[in-house]
């Protein structure tokens, strides 16, 4: 089209200068000679791209190149990481996420095959007897698989040190890949023998079915009581069975999950990404599919039902994880690093995005899931994280009136700044404030009162006797009129408009109780994205992502998205009054430090969970109102509550903070793994 186009313009062109009809014949030899010419640019271009590579192979294969490597990598950070230093100030971050790495880097060596168990072990688990010797369903779908690939998945799980499995096979390959199935059959001729029962169980199927359509298949052979979803490409650490016995027997788990990593190149110690998953936690599954793999629960969970459905192809994992874990009486999570997802170029595990069909497929589970526990108009959207992790945004029922309490001693600048905020941006209507004063002395500060006396949103009560945060804050809700308790420090300011309806979503619903924001210091660094229990050097408790930059992700996006957590910070910490009541408020023996996070313990005590939101932003100027608890007698004081709170609190500690995975370290707050038994 585009020759035929030109040569009209051409043809116009001579007749309109001419005023002649053209010469088609000289026409057509220019033309070719034009051709001509263009085919030996071509083979030129050609000519100099080969020497280019050769040039370009020679220097990757220096030595030089190989030793730069990761210098080479830590500039393509820098630079594609550009606008966020920028935005910092400084290297801070790239020097943080550098030292993140190496630890990293260190600690992978305890989760490759030097993690695998000795001969000594494999012979204790194998010969272990647990009261219920449960038979293992191994579904694995099968479809043109490579052949390592598959070899070594077999491989993987007759290597299993607990020995009461079958693999149920579904071939849906195609005629050019027939060797997957004499593969498979061989396999199950050398297992079978001499056994009473088939080990292996295979069928090829007529036609291919897609991954839910052979996954099912997968499970018509399955006769054991636990089924096992396990990918065609993928690898099983040795004791992964005799870990879920384990658990199955001792915790009754019917629904179990475990940490798992990506590798590439075929070896498995060269991993890519390690995910060290939290215990189970509906919001963040609700948020994206964290459990993933791998999967094993029991077969009455089903209760009749397709394992996978086809309508959700894309996130039909995500939509099985989410029905089954309703149903799921125990829920377990193996805290060990024990599937190896394999990333080359057909595997989901190396896509970059997801596909917008998968979108369409997870919003849809997560959406057909919040319908069944009673949600409507709902929104779910994707976050910057990744396209499959997202924002639930749930509807606000009624407006109920928030309390907005607020404890104050002097400081007129601060409250100012913090109430400003609270009466300019913010966009929920239906509140009060209530500033408690506790003994200021400057005349400032009574005359900023004066001012407030004309807000009729703002009332001023005065707590008598020394500083007792709990103290302060209860009597605040002893006077609040609302239906929700807003507990808000003086030092802080609003960023988010919607901030309190961020907050209030999540605090409306039945099994909620307190709710949190993310806060950031001045330069815009994170100030509380949630508490970890044993956090810190007093193994109290401290906050996650402390000090990140205000755009970072978060371990696993955990920053881009509403998570369960044990404790949120009373910076800014939103409640039902009812509760507050029903757990007799803050205990006032907690003076100044961890009454938020003994509250939150309580709430968690009465079956109520914790969230964390990072949609409700605010700057919190840390101790600027009373100082740091680092010397002298408010350092004493705060040994004293910190071992009041180990106390209390001593079983919960022991068993570790069910949201952050025990294999992080609890010494710092960046996710950073423990290397202790590295040498």
């Amino acid at each position: 089209m585009r020759r035929n186009r030109m040569s009209k313009i051409t043809e116009r062109e001579q007749i309109d200068k001419t005023g002649e009809e053209p010469d088609y014949k000289s026409a057509y030899e220019k033309e070719h000679i034009k051709c001509a010419d263009l085919a030996e640019r071509v083979a030129e271009l050609e000519e100099k791209n080969e020497e280019l590579n050769f040039k370009l192979n020679r220097i990757k294969n220096h030595p030089f190149w190989k030793l730069s490597g990761p210098l080479r990598k830590l500039m393509h950070y820098c630079i594609r990481q550009k606008d966020r230093i920028k935005n910092c100030g400084s290297l801070r971050g790239v020097v943080a996420k550098v030292k993140y790495k190496k630890r990293e880097k260190q600690a992978m060596k305890q989760f490759g095959t030097d993690g695998f168990p000795d001969e000594a072990i494999r012979k204790a688990e194998r010969e272990t007897v647990f009261p219920q010797m449960v038979t293992f369903s191994i579904l694995v779908p099968l479809y043109n698989t490579p052949k390592g690939f598959l070899t070594a998945m077999l491989d993987s799980v007759m290597a299993q040190t607990y020995e009461n499995w079958e693999l149920c096979l579904a071939d849906g390959s195609d005629a050019d890949h027939g060797y997957v199935g004499e593969i498979c059959q061989e396999y199950a001729k050398r297992q079978n023998t001499g056994s009473n029962k088939q080990r292996i169980v295979y069928q090829k199927l007529e036609r291919n079915e897609g991954i839910s359509g052979n996954t099912n298949r997968c499970l018509a052979l399955a006769t054991g009581e636990y089924l096992g979803l396990f990918d065609h490409d993928d690898i099983l650490h040795p004791s992964v069975l005799y870990e879920y016995a384990k658990a199955i027997n001792e915790q009754g788990a019917d629904y179990l999950y475990c940490d798992e990593t990506t590798f590439k190149d075929n070896d498995i110690n060269k991993m890519l990404t390690m995910h060290f998953k939290p215990d189970f936690a509906i919001d963040n599954l609700r948020a994206n599919n964290y459990i993933c793999h791998f999967s094993v629960f029991h077969k009455s969970l089903l209760e009749g039902d397709e394992l996978f459905r086809s309508k959700y192809d894309g996130s039909q994992d995500h939509d099985m994880i989410l029905r089954l874990t309703d149903r799921a009486k125990k829920v377990v999570h193996i805290p060990k690093l024990m599937y190896y997802w394999r990333s080359h170029a057909g595997s989901v595990a190396s896509g970059i995005q997801a596909k917008s069909y998968a979108v369409d497929a997870a919003k849809g589970a997560v959406g057909e899931h919040l319908k069944k526990h009673g949600y409507h108009h709902f929104k779910i959207t994707s976050t910057r994280a990744f396209e499959t992790i997202f924002k639930i945004s749930y509807q606000i029922m009624g407006n109920p009136k928030i309390s907005i309490l607020i404890a104050n001693k002097d400081h007129e600048a601060d409250l100012r700044r913090c109430i400003t905020s609270i009466l300019e941006k913010s966009t929920y209507d239906n509140y009060e404030i209530i500033v408690v004063e506790n003994n200021s002395q400057t005349p400032e500060i009574e005359k900023y009162y004066q001012e407030l006396e004309g807000e009729e949103r703002v009332k001023v009560i005065r707590y008598q006797g020394s500083f007792n945060y709990s103290a302060v804050n209860n009597l605040g809700a002893s006077q609040a009129e609302g239906d929700y308790l807003l507990l808000l420090n003086n030092d802080t300011q609003v960023i988010s408009v919607n901030w309190m309806e961020e907050l209030l979503m999540y605090a409306q619903r039945e099994d909620v109780g307190a709710v949190g924001a993310k806060l950031y210091y001045e330069d815009k660094t994170i100030q509380h994205a949630g508490v970890v229990l044993g956090l810190g050097a007093h193994r109290t408790a401290g906050h996650s992502h402390y000090k990140q930059h205000r755009e970072n992700l978060g371990y696993m996006g955990r920053l881009c998205y509403a998570h369960n957590v044990s404790a949120v910070t009373g910076a800014c910490l939103l409640v039902a009054k009812k509760l507050y009541e029903e757990v007799g408020g803050l205990d006032e023996s907690f003076a100044v430090s961890l009454n938020d996070v003994d509250f939150c313990i309580k709430l968690r005590q009465r079956g109520y969970l914790n969230v964390f939101t990072p949609f409700a932003e605010l700057y919190h100027f840390e101790s600027i109102s009373r100082g740091l608890d680092d010397q002298g007698e408010k350092a004493r004081r705060y040994e004293e509550e910190s071992a009041r709170f180990r106390e209390r609190w001593k079983e919960v500690l022991e068993k570790g903070d069910p949201y952050f995975n025990p294999n992080f370290s609890l010494d710092r707050s960046d996710f950073s793994l423990k290397i202790e038994t590295i040498s």
